[in-house]
């Protein structure tokens, strides 16, 4: 079958798959209340000219950290459902987070000739990013570990046996 690569503009396209209007609704509302929450934020606690942007450095790395939990969390503990994560991870936390205003903010520092400040929200953002995430993983996954050990604990309860003489005597 020829491709519009090979010059056919009218040749036969894979079919896309049809969103679920109500996954679509999901990450709408998630997108919303993770928006809502970080304009929120930035209204409490604004950034002055050319000063370090602290709250969208805060917003980014508790979303990294936010994401990696709740996805350990909605892979791994809670029961399989269609809806949560793009409510909760591709909505929410998706509008939470920041990109744009992220580099936005370093591009005012540059202008501003704070080259020091603009390294220190690109990179520490970075790093501080990659951190949370580090962190929200592993609390996801010592969660995970404790449940296993805790439901292993109660399925396997523990046998009594007969006290010995020490014991006994006490």
């Amino acid at each position: 079958m020829a491709s519009e690569a090979d010059g056919h503009p009218f040749a036969a396209r894979p079919k896309r798959r049809r969103q679920d209007p109500r996954v679509l609704g999901a990450i709408a509302l998630g997108g919303f209340l993770g928006g809502e929450a970080r304009y929120l934020l930035g209204l409490a606690v604004p950034t002055g000219h050319a000063a370090f942007p602290a709250t969208i450095f805060a917003i980014n790395v508790t979303g990294s950290f936010i994401l990696a939990l709740l996805l350990v969390l909605i892979l791994d503990v809670w029961p399989p459902t269609k809806y949560l994560r793009p409510l909760l991870a591709t909505g929410f936390c998706g509008a939470y987070t920041t990109f744009s205003t992220w580099m936005v903010d370093a591009d005012k520092l540059i202008s501003a000739g704070r080259y020091g400040l603009a390294a220190a929200d690109i990179f520490g953002s970075l790093f501080a990013g990659l951190a949370a995430t580090t962190l929200g993983l592993a609390v996801g996954r010592a969660l995970v570990a404790y449940r296993a050990r805790r439901s292993t604990a109660v399925a396997v309860p523990e046998q009594h046996s007969e006290p010995s003489e020490s014991e006994a005597l006490r």
